[in-house]
């Protein structure tokens, strides 16, 4: 048992259409492993659809909520404090906006490796 003997494995008879069956069989695996892969894409692009519409939505309320209260308030008096506010304003944008982009990068990453 320790040493393989090929040449006695050569002469065990192969069953007729047994490479025929097997080809049938992995066939039929293929086919039913490509729709798992294919439905987890699926959920990946549903998540990051859903994910860039909540951030838009949720960005557009900010907006929407700064512009209200840019317009009760006073403007600045003081120039450097408004240019102070204006630098936080975008600071704070481009901060989300790195954030939602970093997210999408891991979709995209996740939707590659399940397509591959």
């Amino acid at each position: 048992m320790d040493k393989l003997n090929f040449e006695a494995l050569e002469q065990i008879p192969i069953p007729e259409g047994l490479e025929e069956r097997l080809s049938k069989k992995i066939d039929e695996w293929e086919q039913q492993s490509r729709p798992k892969k294919r439905s987890k894409v699926r959920y990946y692009a549903v998540a990051a659809s859903v994910a860039l519409v909540f951030g838009i939505g949720i960005g557009h309320h900010f907006l929407r909520d700064n512009s209200v209260n840019l317009a009760e308030k006073d403007t600045f008096q003081d120039p450097v404090v408004a240019q102070q506010e204006a630098e936080r304003a975008l600071n704070l944008l481009a901060h989300n906006l790195n954030r939602g982009i970093s997210h999408l990068e891991k979709v995209k990453v996740l939707t590659e490796k399940s397509e591959k």
